[in-house]
């Protein structure tokens, strides 16, 4: 199933819009790139709706925000929307700003997301609960374990539901989930944290996997969440004493870029969460 998903991004080559933030800016592109897929960024007010009207996805990230690109954001949005393209949501430091907590929650008020990705900290607070943020990063008491795996779950589901969205949330242990079932994924490094935008880079691909995948959106945010967390675990492997965090981010798109059919299936490690 798995490599399906990544076999459809490669023969569809889908174009997605990237509105996203100027520190992994690049990275993004090359992510997308790297999966078969082709990125465009374009935030301005004046073409955002045409250049989603040209592509078939959209990825909403508010890493660098400002005011100018809030109301790109949402004009694009409801583009979108108006096109039934998918889009995906990453409210990157939700949390700790009220200028982020606050964008994050009217994109939802009038946007209809596919899918919404973020860390612990991000998901619970844009779903209105305490959390407990860290800058753009969770917060100790908000990471993911397997002694709580099925108590946030529950929390991602019932987000899902309300929401109309897949939540997929990212760390240690991932978790991606639609309203009716969720995924617990395992792969990855804990170096990986290491890199800039290794999250960012992962909402990215998330657009071009779930704009190949329209019919399969849980699934195929599922299939790259997998794809990212093995393209980290590769690109450690390929790590030597002379190599830093640099080399490390290039690593991981280059795992990316040779990924196939074979190496997806069998270094994939998830499983559904089950009471």
């Amino acid at each position: 199933m798995i490599s399906t998903l990544l076999q459809n991004v490669r023969d569809n080559k889908p174009l997605v819009h990237n509105i996203t933030n100027y520190v992994t800016v690049n990275d993004c592109a090359n992510i997308i790139l790297a999966s078969g897929a082709s990125p465009i960024m374009a935030d301005d007010i004046d073409e955002v709706e045409e250049i989603v009207s040209i592509c078939d996805g959209l990825n909403i990230n508010i890493g660098t925000l400002n005011k100018r690109t809030i109301e790109s954001m949402i004009a694009a949005g409801k583009k979108a929307n108006e096109l039934n393209k998918p889009i995906v949501l990453d409210p990157v430091g939700a949390g700790a700003s009220k200028l982020r907590t606050e964008t994050a929650k009217k994109l939802l008020n009038e946007i209809h997301f596919s899918v919404i990705r973020g860390n612990i900290s991000e998901i619970k607070t844009i779903a209105g609960l305490s959390a407990d943020t860290k800058g753009v990063d969770a917060g100790i008491s908000d990471i993911v374990t397997a002694d709580d795996i099925i108590q946030l779950s529950d929390f991602c589901k019932s987000f899902a539901k309300k929401t109309g969205s897949v939540i997929v949330v990212t760390g240690a242990i991932d978790i991606i989930c639609d309203a009716e079932k969720a995924y617990e994924v395992r792969n990855g490094r804990p170096e990986m944290s290491s890199v800039t935008g290794t999250g960012c880079q992962l909402s990215a691909l998330t657009a071009a996997f779930i704009s190949a995948n329209t019919d399969k959106v849980t699934e195929a945010s599922l299939a790259a969440v997998c794809m990212m967390g093995l393209a980290g675990e590769i690109a450690y492997e390929r790590m030597t004493d002379l190599d830093g965090n640099s080399s490390y981010r290039n690593y991981i798109i280059d795992a990316i870029y040779n990924m196939n059919s074979e190496k997806l299936d069998t270094g994939s490690k998830y499983k559904e969460i089950k009471k």
